[in-house]
């Protein structure tokens, strides 16, 4: 049976607004519970920033340790960090959590992009600062594309030797507060279609309204899959989950009934290539 891994990104951008009824984990008690409760419900992999007790991103480990200490006390899930996010910090203090070993996975963004009125800077040198470090530390990058053009800069940059083949993509599409591809099949049928052979690739959809979309990734054959409150807090039109575990019980139920399997932390560290934890 087709496995699928099934990201959470549990918490939301600051000044982002949060429908009522609907919690948001800021602290290390609350996001644990939270994401324990998405494990149980079949996640296999959490995406976390560096972020304050308030949210706000930062290049203080203090919190991301603590979270990821108690997260790992009562599960085996995957920690995937970011070298992203719209901030004002430095090349290294964007990167401090590979100086954590719990992290296996990393966003790595693959090019700049519009952001509301603003541009999110993601230059090739920036690029390749990064990927070092994720070589350096062991690091396996996921790599988050915003158009087409950036499947052929991970070509690129694995052809001069900073990327390692095979290839793990990651099609971040809209609508939201960016320029991303909005979210249609045939967006998805254009990405698809420059994809590498062999490679893998996943979806985040920002904003999104429905898993419909989500569905079709699966259908075209995408072996990952994200929600939580990073991306958006619905699962159909005007329905809201309360909890990031209700939005991954629900797409694991959308997952069995298209015939495929939520992945374990194992099976999805074998798909993704990070050696089995001993």
């Amino acid at each position: 049976m087709r496995k699928i891994i099934v990201t959470v990104a549990p918490v939301c951008h600051v000044g982002k607004k949060i429908p009522a009824g609907c919690k948001n984990p800021l602290t290390p008690d609350e996001i644990t519970e939270d994401v324990l409760n998405c494990y149980k419900a079949g996640a296999c992999e959490v995406h976390l920033h560096t972020r304050d007790l308030k949210g706000e991103q930062t290049f203080e480990l203090d919190v991301f340790r603590d979270t990821i200490r108690r997260i790992h006390e009562h599960s085996d899930m995957i920690i995937q960090g970011s070298t992203g996010g719209l901030s004002s910090l430095t090349l290294e203090e964007r990167c401090v959590c590979l100086d954590v070993p719990e992290v296996e996975v990393a966003s790595l963004n693959m090019g700049s992009v519009n952001f509301g009125e603003t541009v999110y800077v993601n230059t090739l040198p920036d690029i390749r600062y990064w990927a070092k470090r994720l070589k350096e530390t062991n690091t396996i990058p996921e790599m988050e594309l915003f158009d087409l053009s950036m499947v052929e800069t991970c070509s690129r940059l694995a052809d001069e030797g900073v990327l390692e083949r095979p290839l793990h993509y990651n099609f971040c599409v809209g609508p939201g507060g960016s320029s991303n591809l909005a979210a249609t099949g045939r967006n998805l049928c254009f990405l698809t279609q420059l994809c590498e052979s062999g490679t893998s690739w996943g979806i985040t959809h920002d904003s999104m309204q429905d898993f419909s979309i989500l569905a079709c990734a699966i259908g075209m054959g995408a072996n990952a899959v994200r929600v939580g409150f990073e991306d958006s807090f619905y699962h159909a039109p005007g329905k809201l989950a309360r909890t990031n575990a209700e939005l991954v019980g629900k797409l694991v139920a959308l997952i069995r009934a298209m015939g495929c399997e939520p992945a374990t932390p194992d099976e999805a560290r074998a798909m993704q290539g990070i050696p089995l934890k001993q």
